[in-house]
């Protein structure tokens, strides 16, 4: 095992919590019982990483190991990636038997036959979850290791989702051999962005119930009731009512998945007075709205019982996650076209 391997290894060590070392390097099952005995976990992250990079030139470890670790490390920590999710299409309505050898030999041969500097590494999980490992390189330099795209393919669907590398430009050769792989022909983002990848798995997968509580309660002041009109109190507190219920018919009362990250695409018409006639041409106004937050969905939640917005909240922000599944089309009554908020 030469150095580079070494310090990969030893790397990817140090990123594991010093509590779950032990359980992750028994998941890697690269080392024997005997030699994780052999390691004193009690010690520093610092020297326990150099212990186990000891123990792997020990079994002659090459790279192939080495990012066995990684996937696993990432299949246990995902929240560290930001994750796309990308929906793929095809022609018909056939449904073609998935065979894991036959998808990892397209796949390898595609992305390969394009660019020869790259190393991929597979992992099939229980949930029918492919994770896929991809180190790039370019012509005159070799991969590199520290800087890796990640996509999980549920086999039989047709959601994937990327964590991309700092190389964009690889993002449509890795779409076009994740197409030649799976029997697809078309793939799009589907503009959703999140840390929390069972989040995005929830949403596309709808495995989740959109109700969730999201009434918080103004503080009351102290105020005698006797110098309050009770009619006041009485309309607060149906306003208040009314907010919870209509908040509770959009959300729900079940967990709502996190979001960081939406994008819209919107067309609509300035309103002014025809006498003015500010506008010559009458084209609708196109633009780009992005929404990011660490809890986007929870954010949209708290406006109303906040009194930043009025109840219910508009469509547009509300259908976010279904529209992330079903494409439909919306409208807002009195603004916006008729028109896909999503990008093609």
């Amino acid at each position: 095992m030469d150095e580079i391997i070494a310090e990969y290894i030893r790397r990817t060590v140090l990123r594991i919590p010093r509590d779950d070392i032990a359980a992750v390097l028994q998941k890697w099952g690269f080392l024997s019982e005997t030699q994780l005995q052999t390691i004193n976990f009690r010690q520093t992250k610092e020297s326990i990483s150099y212990s186990v990079a000891e123990l792997c030139e020990e079994n002659s470890a090459d790279m192939k190991q080495a990012a066995m670790l990684d996937i696993i490390c990432n299949h246990i920590y995902p929240n560290k990636r930001m994750w796309s999710v990308y929906q793929m299409t095809k022609t018909g309505e056939e449904t073609d038997f998935f065979d894991f050898t036959d998808f990892k030999k397209k796949f390898k041969r595609r992305l390969q036959s394009a660019l020869i500097n790259v190393t991929i590494n597979f992992r099939e999980y229980e949930d029918n979850a492919i994770w896929i490992r991809i180190a790039w390189g370019t012509p005159y330099t070799k991969p590199n290791q520290y800087k890796t795209s990640y996509v999980v393919y549920h086999s039989q669907t047709p959601y994937v989702f990327i964590s991309a590398s700092v190389l964009k430009s690889n993002l449509p050769l890795l779409c076009q051999a994740l197409l030649v792989a799976s029997n697809y022909h078309d793939i799009r983002e589907m503009k959703l962005r999140s840390h929390c990848l069972n989040s995005l798995k929830d949403i596309v997968f709808k495995r989740y119930s959109q109700n969730f509580q999201t009434y918080y309660p103004r503080q009351e002041r102290n105020v005698p009731t006797e110098n309050v009109d009770l009619r006041i109190i009485n309309e607060n507190r149906n306003e208040k009512e009314r907010i919870q219920r209509l908040n509770q018919e959009v959300f729900g009362d079940g967990p709502q998945p996190k979001l960081d990250f939406a994008q819209y695409k919107l067309e609509t018409m300035f309103k002014s007075d025809p006498k003015l006639d500010v506008m010559e041409r009458k084209e609708p106004f196109r633009c780009l709205v992005k929404f990011s937050s660490p809890h986007l969905l929870e954010s949209l939640k708290s406006l109303a019982p906040a009194g930043l917005a009025d109840a219910p909240l508009s469509p547009l922000l509300t259908c976010i996650p279904r529209k992330a599944r079903n494409y439909f089309k919306i409208r807002e009554r009195k603004n916006f076209l008729p028109e896909s908020f999503l990008s093609p």
